[in-house]
């Protein structure tokens, strides 16, 4: 079969831009905002939201055009493939995605399980006890060590569940897996504005804009708690894009792909700054940072709730949001399992991940595969997860992309391109010098670079292996296998 032809295209544009809603919320806002208070120091973290929102829509802009010129399955490997020669470099830059990938995916899929986790915890406090932990040092080249903390507890086996369910309601064929996507848009929809309204109602202003002295003083610790925060609303914005891994699962994709793209972005980056004002108007941003209040900063939505509608309605929250983080991670492992299969069909991959299912025609081994992984990355942190899921992706994938989408319009100006960037090529080049700057401005960023380097390295070193005893690129220029 062509490659592509065993997947139906089933997916319209409500279906997509639910996908991708589910995808971006998720679990993120609900455990990350207080990591961003904390690294803004005050309620002027608004400013990394909305910082966030104008990167995420420069970085949208980059996946609506090259998705609706190239809507295949697995997205960034199509992309950084046809844009650097498939039989050149661009065979090499798209293993390496695929390699770094492996890593990338389960950290975002796993991160979304870890927040169930600390919600199911507000429920049930005995799932946040710690059984085994260890600080892994990491020894960074010319730096001291860099710790890595890993843990092991009644949570950490919750995130795991969390894995093996998303995976299992995923063994079936797309048409019923976009109906149930509905399914879990309404409740993540719900949720979301639940808390919004309200923290609005029982908002104070003196709370929501008390800033304290010198917030916005342009100082190095201004910066670098700016580089901190940007980092952590980048990964809360990310899954916009989440339809371009399903490309050849969508209908009419060159209007699809774009719009679903667009309106992602623009609902969740209002959704984010009233959910940010209103919990902040509700709560001295003070109880967010502070060692006394940990159960405020694992579990804010339901606290937010609690303390105005009683304890009951804090639980139904907390379970409301464990209903957003599932959302999150079966979004996630559905998109990113059509990546390996596509590089396999491309014969640029391990051959396993070609395999589709006989009745539910999914890629059913690099669904499972992914899962397990993610399971393994359940014992990590969830700051741990985010900043190396975030510097990965950057260095091996959005910068690449993002530069790629200009060499494009150079090397292949004939290219049908329904959707053309807007204000192009500002936004391009506002992406490349944003990921930049979350790249060097935060501190101890060198850890997190340590983990790139390892993933590029390894993933070289296996791509060499490969093409040497297949005798393809760059041991035979131009050669790909039949």
């Amino acid at each position: 079969m062509a490659k592509n032809e065993e997947l139906v295209r089933g997916i319209g544009l409500p279906g997509a831009i639910s996908l991708n809603m589910i995808n971006m919320i998720g679990v993120g806002p609900f455990v990350t905002l207080p990591l961003i208070v904390l690294a803004m120091h005050g309620p002027q973290a608004i400013l990394g939201w909305t910082l966030g929102a104008v990167l995420a829509a420069c970085d949208g802009l980059v996946w609506a055009e090259l998705g609706a010129a190239l809507p295949k399955a697995g997205g960034s490997y199509e992309y950084l493939r046809t844009i650097y020669g498939p039989r050149r470099a661009g065979r090499f830059i798209s293993f390496l995605y695929i390699w770094q990938l492996s890593f990338s995916a389960p950290l975002s899929i796993a991160s979304g399980c870890v927040g169930l986790a600390q919600y199911a915890g507000y429920l049930w406090p005995s799932l946040r006890k710690v059984y085994f932990s260890y600080q892994l040092p990491i020894p960074i080249p010319f730096v001291h060590a860099l710790p890595l903390a890993i843990r092991l507890g009644p949570g950490t086996l919750v995130a795991m569940s969390c894995c093996v369910v998303a995976a299992a309601l995923l063994y079936r064929n797309i048409e019923s897996v976009t109906r149930f996507s509905g399914l879990l848009w309404i409740g993540v929809m719900g949720t979301l504005l639940t808390v919004i309204v309200t923290g609005l109602l029982h908002f104070h202003s003196s709370l929501a804009f008390g800033f304290p002295p010198g917030a916005f003083t342009p100082s190095r610790g201004f910066f670098t708690g700016l580089g901190a925060a940007l980092l952590i609303a980048t990964y809360d914005y990310w899954g916009a894009y989440n339809i371009n891994f399903l490309g050849a699962e969508v209908r009419d994709p060159g209007r699809t792909i774009p719009r679903a793209i667009v309106w992602s972005v623009a609902l969740v980056a209002v959704l984010y700054l009233l959910l940010n004002t209103s919990v902040l108007g509700t709560m001295p941003w003070q109880e967010l940072v502070g060692q006394a209040g940990a159960n405020a900063r694992l579990s804010v939505a339901a606290v937010v709730v609690q303390r105005a509608y009683g304890a009951l309605a804090g639980r139904i929250i907390a379970l409301l949001v464990m209903w957003t983080a599932f959302a999150s991670a079966y979004a996630l492992l559905l998109g990113y399992s059509r990546v390996p299969y596509a590089a396999a069909l491309d014969h640029n991959y391990f051959r396993v991940f070609a395999r589709v299912h006989p009745r539910h025609r999914i890629p059913h081994v690099s669904l499972l595969m992914l899962a397990g992984v993610s399971m393994v990355f359940c014992m990590l942190q969830l700051a741990d997860l985010v900043a190396a899921l975030v510097v990965i992706r950057i260095l091996l994938q959005f910068l690449l992309q993002q530069v790629g989408v200009m060499v494009l319009r150079h090397t292949q100006p004939e290219l049908p391109r329904p959707f053309r960037i807007w204000l192009y090529p500002l936004p391009p080049l506002v992406a490349i010098a944003g990921f930049l700057y979350i790249l060097f401005s935060r501190p101890n960023f060198a850890r997190e670079l340590f983990f790139a380097l390892a993933v590029v390295l390894t993933g070289t070193a296996t791509y060499l292996l490969r093409a040497h005893r297949r005798q393809e690129w760059p041991f035979i220029p131009g050669r790909v296998p039949s």
